[in-house]
């Protein structure tokens, strides 16, 4: 019997998403060890995670290189947007996940990806390509 633990391994990497480097921007515990397994699997380097508001925005402002981002929209009880507008100003391309979908967004946010939780492995892959074809 192997007592190793196994990963949460989906399949071949998609070659785009290898070696980027996705802030994490998420409060719950369980979701973020989960995203982070995911970005892991997938060849990405994991920035953060961060839990709140200001540490986002000290992540997204020390200078270290974030190609993408996965925001959760509320941030026990705070709104991420202000993390949104930094990075916006960056250049760095984002997703936001909440449980609400795109329709929960205020109208200025719409049209930007967005996986509605819960969301799939496959969900993941979909949005961070679409991040990485808006970085290229």
């Amino acid at each position: 019997m192997n007592a190793m633990p196994e990963t949460l391994t989906m399949g071949p990497s998609p070659t785009p998403l290898v070696g980027r480097r996705v802030l994490v921007v998420e409060d719950e515990a369980l979701v973020s060890m989960l995203i982070e397994q995911m970005l892991e699997d997938l060849g990405c380097f994991v920035v953060g995670p961060a839990t709140t508001i200001a540490g986002a925005l000290a992540l997204a402002g020390d200078g270290e290189a974030i190609d993408m981002a996965l925001l959760d929209v509320n941030l026990s009880g705070e709104r991420v947007f202000p993390v949104a507008e930094a990075l916006e100003r960056l250049g760095v391309p984002f997703a936001f996940s909440t449980g609400y979908g795109e329709g929960g967004l205020p109208e200025e946010w719409r049209g930007r990806p967005t996986l509605q939780k819960p969301y799939s492995f496959d969900d993941v892959i979909v949005a961070l390509g679409a991040l990485a074809s808006a970085k290229a």
